[in-house]
């Protein structure tokens, strides 16, 4: 199995995950807090890559260091990103800045990725891509469909089931780390995500979306 191949699994699950992430619990402090923050972006002022980096540098090193496994290209792409962000807004002006920018850094962990040789390559995130071709198909056409469709799938689940997909999917969190985070055994997160993973194959294939 290739790392293109594998990544694309993410990267056709990106939109829909990413929507469900925006809802997914996001506090009203959270709301105000990226809304102020975006506000400083479109003045153009730049204490918002500061105020950027102190509220969300943390969640973007693990969310690049769970795709990358070496701090320092971890670090250079949240850099990459913080960039990318400062470009982009305006005129883009996401409903939630956590989200947006965690799409950012992801993609851009997973192009590094891509160029790493394959001892450098993190294994267990490539168990993860292999986990969604099970279930997702990976055609180029279906892309925008899907997106809508995991969206919905997401959200009609469980508020644990559904954390416990993004953790793994999304964030890249590890199994462990999301056991210790759920006070659950390994192997029962194992065991919920492969549920959830069926749930959505079976969800899709009665859509008309089949492997």
């Amino acid at each position: 199995m290739s790392t293109d191949h594998s990544t694309r699994a993410c990267e056709t699950l990106d939109a829909g995950i990413e929507a469900s992430a925006e809802t997914s619990a996001e506090t009203s402090a959270e709301t105000s807090a990226s809304a102020r923050i975006i506000e400083l972006y479109f003045a153009r002022d730049e204490r918002a890559i500061r105020e950027t980096d102190a509220r969300y540098g943390r969640l973007c090193m693990k969310l690049a260091e769970g795709i990358l496994s070496t701090p320092a290209d971890a670090e250079e792409c949240v850099n990459d990103a913080y960039l990318k962000l400062w470009e982009s807004i305006p005129p883009a002006q996401p409903q939630s800045l956590k989200a947006y920018l965690c799409r950012i850094v992801r993609n851009l962990s997973i192009n590094r990725l891509r160029s790493l040789t394959a001892a450098r390559r993190n294994r267990d995130l490539l168990v993860s891509f292999a986990e969604l071709e099970e279930c997702v198909p990976m055609r180029d056409e279906l892309q925008n469909d899907l997106a809508d469709i995991l969206s919905d799938f997401l959200r009609a689940q469980n508020e644990l089931d559904r954390r416990l997909f993004l953790g793994r999917y999304w964030y890249t969190v590890p199994v462990k780390a999301l056991a210790d985070e759920w006070n659950m055994t390994p192997n029962a997160v194992t065991l919920n995500l492969r549920r959830t993973r069926e749930r959505l194959k079976r969800y899709l294939n009665e859509r008309g979306y089949t492997i």
